[in-house]
């Protein structure tokens, strides 16, 4: 492999995988890899937790000053705190579909994955990095899956952790996080041109893995 750096771009719905990939790709080719969505939890988490509507622009302007996010041994960092065990609730997620939605707050998250991504190698994973954060990656790709399956896997996942919901809870949250980030005027959640679609309905994460390394 060649010695120069080199962006690996991934872009999907909720629940299609990216992270899980994301980061077997990064242990499997020694590249950093970098959560995007996890920095729209953590922010959407202090919103929460501050009671800041997501409604109230001026507020929010005020809490991005006085936001620190960044990554630390694969864990997420809000203000020097690890919260990677408290952003993937339901309602953190819905937090983080709505505060993306304000131009101030991809602007601002946008220009942190940039700067993260010029000096090393890195894969990084959410909704825009093919189109906006990484447009020039050489290595695009929109991974999806069918709500249902999409719901089957983050419902496996809550349960695991302990979460009281059902199935149709989590489908149905499934499919607003899908309206919402589809819709949304600042970089709405679509699928890149150059980018190539892996539906990964009827794929292991192993079978996700080695297709993108084998292209890399």
């Amino acid at each position: 492999m060649s010695e120069k750096n080199f962006q690996i771009a991934i872009d999907g719905p909720s629940g299609a995988g990216k992270s899980t990939v994301a980061k077997a790709i990064a242990k499997k080719l020694n590249i950093e890899y970098i959560d995007t969505g996890a920095m729209y939890r953590a922010l959407g988490l202090k919103m929460l937790n501050l009671g800041i509507p997501m409604e109230d622009g001026p507020q929010l302007h005020k809490l991005l000053e006085e936001t620190e996010i960044d990554f630390q041994n694969g864990e997420i960092m809000l203000d020097g705190q690890v919260v990677s065990h408290l952003i993937r609730t339901p309602e953190v997620s819905m937090a983080a579909s709505d505060c993306s939605a304000f131009p101030c707050v991809r602007k601002q998250l946008v220009a942190a994955q940039q700067k993260m991504g010029e000096s090393k190698s890195v894969i990084m994973d959410g909704r825009d990095i093919c189109s906006v954060v990484f447009p020039d990656a050489q290595h695009k790709y929109y991974i999806t899956a069918t709500d249902e399956e999409r719901a089957r896997r983050r419902y496996k996942e809550l349960i695991e952790k302990g979460e009281n919901t059902t199935f149709e809870e989590t489908l149905a949250a499934i499919r607003e996080r899908d309206y919402n980030d589809s819709h949304r005027a600042a970089s709405p959640l679509k699928k890149a041109d150059d980018a190539v679609e892996l539906d990964t309905t009827d794929m292991t994460i192993e079978e996700v893995v080695e297709y993108i390394c084998s292209r890399v």
